[in-house]
C-alpha cells in the first residue's frame, strides 16, 4: 500500500547572483533515522552523508556543466523546496532475488526556476539526481561535477576499465584492484561503477547509477585535490570503424562533449548504498527501486530459467552418431539433454548465421533454424540465438517479427562494449522491441545494469563480469573473484556469469585450454554459485557429454531456483566467503562459496518455519583439496532450531536443498 506523505512545501526566497551568496542547509534523513544528508546551496551544490552520526561522505559538489557554459548548480536561484516520504511495495520480477520490493524512502526536493535537484534517503544508501522541468530546454552536457569525497584516505575495491587508451570503450569485465589507501588509485586508469569504498567502523560505501536513459554513462577517476573520486561522463561517438568479422561497431573518435538533451526531463540517479555487515551489500536493491517503472505491462510470458549452452564447451559431445559442431543434429542434442533435466532453455550462440554479411535474417546452411525452434517447441525447451548489437539494432523490427513469429524464445545480445548515449539508446531500442514481440533479452558486452530490468522486464541477465569464460584464455585467482565480486558488481543486478564447469581444478594445478575448459576450485564451488549468484537466466556452460556421465550432480544443478520469492545472504565477507539462501515456494536452496582459504561455516536454520524439514547436501568430498572434483552427497533433516556445519576446502563451496 502506497502512502505518500509532503510533510513541508515551502516557498523559499531566491539567492542572490552575487560572488558570495548565502548558504543555506537542507537535512534529510533516513526512515530509520541513522543515514543523514546535509545539502548546503550557495555558490554552489554541496551534499554530506553521514551514517549514524559519523561522516561517510565530506563536503562534495554537484552539478551539470553545458557546452554554452550554463552551470547547473552555480549559485542557484532556489523557488521551492519539498520533503516528502514514500512506502510502497513494487513488483519485481526479474529482480533476482524477490518477486517483490518494499520502496521506502525520505525525500528532499529543491527546485529553481529551470532546473532542480531531488535526495532520497533510504535506510541502505542515497542517491540524487537532476531534472529539468524546462519543455523547451536543448543543450549539449559537457560533464557533470559528481564528488564523492571520503573522510581519510579509506580502503577501496578498483574495477579499473581494461581498456587502455580508451577507457569508456570496454565491455566492463574487470577484475578487482584493491588499495589499502584511495589515494593508490591509479592516475592513469578510470574505475567501472560499481565500485566499493570500505571506511572501516563507519560502514561500506558503493557508488553506483541508475536509471541511465538517453544520456551517457559515468565511470570515476582520483581527484587528489579534494581526496576523493569524482564521475567522468563517456564522450559522445564522433565517427565509428567496423570490424569485418563480426559488423561490431566501434568509437573512432569522439566529441568533446557528452550527451545532447532536449525537453523535460529526468537525469540518472548516482547511487550511494551504505552497508554496517558485508553481508547486506548482496541484498541492496536502491538500483532496481530507483529505476523508471515497468513499461511493458504483462509479465507473464517472461520465463526464467537454465539454459544448456554450446560456445563454452566448444560443441564437444561424444559418444553420438553425428558429427558435432555448429549444425542441427548438434542442437537437436542439446535440445534432449535440457528436456530431459528440466531445463527451460539452450543456446545458440555464435556461428549459426554468417556473422561476418551483418546479417541476422539468413541462418547457415547447416542450421535449420525453424526445424530447431520446432523441435524445442515439442520438448518444452526455449531457443534463444545469439546476435551482434549493432546488427539487430539495423535489423531491428524486421529480425524480431520474424524470429518472433518463427518461435524463438529471445536473443543474446552481444558486443556493444560501450558506455556512451548512442550506446545506451541502442539498448533501450533494443528492449523495447523485443519487449514488443515477447523475446527476452540477455544482454553481453555491456555496462553493468543500471534497472533496465525494472523498466523493461524482459531484459532477464546482463554480462559485464568477469566470467567463467575468462578461463579459456587466462588463469587468474577465480575463487578470489567469485567471493568478491557478489558483493560490488551483483549488488546492483544480475550477472551472467556462466557456471557449471565439470572439470574442476584443486590449487596449483589449473590451466588454460581453450578448447578444453576447465574451472578453478572445487565442484561443489561450482554448484554453489547457482544459488550465491543472482541469475534469472543461468547457463549449463559444460558438455551434456560431461553432464551425463554424472547425472547426480547433474540433477542438483537442475534443482536450484532461478526465480526465488525471497532471499538472505546468511553470512559474508568481501574477498573471502559467502553463504546465500533463496526460496521458492516452500523449498530453500543454500549456496556458499569460499576463496582459496579452507574453512568452515555455520548455517543457522531459523529461516526455516516450523516442522521438520529434509536437506539434501553437495558438499566438499575427503579429497577435494587435491582433486576439485570430489564431492559427496549428504542427507540429513533439520529444523529452525539447527544449525549445520559445512567445511568448504580450498576454492571450494556447498549447496543445500531443502524441503519440508
Amino acid at each position: 500500500m502506497k502512502k505518500l506523505i509532503l510533510f513541508v512545501a515551502a516557498m523559499v526566497s531566491a539567492f542572490s547572483l552575487s560572488a558570495a551568496p548565502k548558504t543555506k542547509t537542507y537535512k534529510v534523513t533516513s526512515p530509520d533515522g541513522k543515514i543523514e544528508v546535509a545539502v548546503s546551496v550557495g555558490e554552489n551544490i554541496t551534499y554530506t552523508v553521514s551514517n549514524k552520526g559519523e561522516v561517510m561522505l565530506a563536503p562534495s559538489a554537484i552539478s551539470m556543466n553545458f557546452e554554452d557554459g550554463t552551470v547547473w548548480g552555480n549559485a542557484p536561484k532556489l523557488k521551492a523546496k519539498a520533503i516528502k516520504s514514500c512506502k510502497q511495495n513494487i513488483a519485481a520480477p526479474t529482480s533476482a532475488r524477490a518477486k517483490e520490493l518494499q520502496l521506502n524512502y525520505n525525500e528532499l526536493e529543491l527546485a529553481g526556476s529551470k532546473y532542480g535537484v531531488m535526495f532520497r534517503v533510504f535506510d541502505n544508501g542515497v542517491a540524487y539526481r537532476f531534472y529539468t522541468n524546462d519543455k523547451k530546454m536543448n543543450g549539449i552536457v559537457v560533464d557533470e561535477v559528481a564528488e564523492f569525497n571520503f573522510e581519510g584516505d579509506p580502503k577501496a575495491f578498483l574495477p579499473y576499465s581494461v581498456s587502455e587508451g580508451k577507457p569508456f570503450d570496454t565491455s566492463c569485465e574487470p577484475q578487482y584492484t584493491v588499495v589499502d589507501k584511495l589515494s593508490d588509485f591509479n592516475p592513469k586508469k578510470m574505475a567501472i561503477m560499481p565500485t566499493l569504498v570500505d571506511l572501516g567502523s563507519k560502514g561500506k560505501m558503493i557508488l553506483m547509477q541508475s536509471d541511465v536513459e538517453n544520456y551517457a554513462n559515468m565511470q570515476l577517476v582520483y581527484d587528489a585535490a579534494k581526496k576523493g573520486l569524482t564521475g567522468k561522463l563517456a564522450r559522445y561517438p564522433k565517427t565509428f570503424t567496423k570490424c569485418g568479422v563480426r559488423c561490431k561497431q566501434y568509437v573512432n573518435e569522439t566529441e568533446t562533449y557528452a550527451a545532447k538533451v532536449s525537453g523535460a526531463r529526468t537525469f540518472p540517479w548516482r547511487v550511494m548504498g551504505i552497508a554496517n555487515e558485508d553481508r547486506e551489500l548482496p541484498m541492496n536493491n536502491l538500483v532496481y527501486m530507483l529505476a523508471s517503472p515497468n513499461r511493458i505491462g504483462d509479465t507473464s510470458w517472461i520465463k526464467y530459467g537454465k539454459s544448456a549452452w554450446d560456445w563454452w564447451n566448444n560443441w564437444k559431445i561424444s559418444g553420438v552418431d553425428f558429427k558435432a559442431g555448429i549444425n542441427t543434429e548438434t542442437y537437436k542434442y542439446y535440445i534432449d539433454f535440457a528436456a530431459k533435466y528440466g531445463l527451460e532453455y539452450i543456446i545458440l550462440d555464435e556461428g549459426w548465421t554468417p556473422s561476418e554479411n551483418g546479417n541476422i535474417l539468413v541462418s547457415r546452411p547447416e542450421i535449420d533454424l525453424p526445424a530447431i525452434v520446432n523441435y524445442g517447441k515439442e520438448k518444452g525447451v526455449g531457443v534463444i540465438i545469439w546476435v551482434v548489437g549493432k546488427v539487430i539494432d539495423n535489423q531491428l523490427e524486421e529480425a524480431c517479427k520474424l524470429h518472433s513469429e518463427m518461435g524463438v524464445a529471445g536473443y543474446k545480445v552481444d558486443f556493444i562494449d560501450r558506455n556512451d548515449q548512442e550506446a545506451v539508446q541502442m539498448i533501450y531500442r533494443i528492449a523495447e522491441a523485443t519487449a514488443k514481440y515477447k523475446l527476452v533479452v540477455d544482454f553481453h558486452g555491456i555496462y553493468q545494469p543500471t534497472g533496465l530490468s525494472r523498466t523493461y522486464p524482459n531484459v532477464i541477465n546482463y554480462e559485464g563480469v568477469f566470467g567463467l569464460e575468462q578461463l579459456k584464455w587466462s588463469n587468474p585467482n577465480m575463487p578470489l573473484y567469485d567471493v568478491t565480486m557478489p558483493f560490488i558488481r551483483m549488488v546492483p543486478g544480475p550477472v551472467d556469469y556462466t557456471q557449471g564447469a565439470m572439470r574442476n581444478c584443486a590449487h596449483g594445478v589449473f590451466r588454460e585450454i581453450y578448447s578444453a575448459p576447465m574451472s578453478q576450485g572445487t565442484r561443489s564451488h561450482q554448484v554453489g554459485t547457482y544459488v550465491v549468484f543472482d541469475s534469472p537466466f543461468v547457463m549449463l556452460c559444460d558438455t551434456p557429454s560431461h553432464y551425463e556421465l554424472e547425472p547426480g550432480c547433474t540433477e542438483f544443478i537442475a534443482k536450484m531456483t532461478t526465480n526465488p520469492d525471497e532471499t538472505k545472504v546468511l553470512d559474508g565477507k568481501v574477498g573471502e566467503y559467502i553463504v546465500t539462501a533463496r526460496r521458492e515456494g516452500e523449498t530453500w536452496t543454500v549456496g556458499g562459496i569460499t576463496s582459496w582459504t579452507a574453512r568452515t561455516v555455520k548455517v543457522d536454520m531459523s529461516f526455516l518455519g516450523e516442522g521438520t524439514y529434509n536437506v539434501e547436501m553437495m558438499i566438499d568430498g575427503p579429497n577435494a583439496n587435491r582433486v576439485g572434483e570430489d564431492y559427496k552427497i549428504v542427507k540429513k533433516q533439520v529444523t529452525a532450531k539447527d544449525t549445520i556445519e559445512v567445511y568448504m576446502a580450498r576454492g571450494g563451496g556447498f549447496a543445500m536443498v531443502i524441503t519440508k
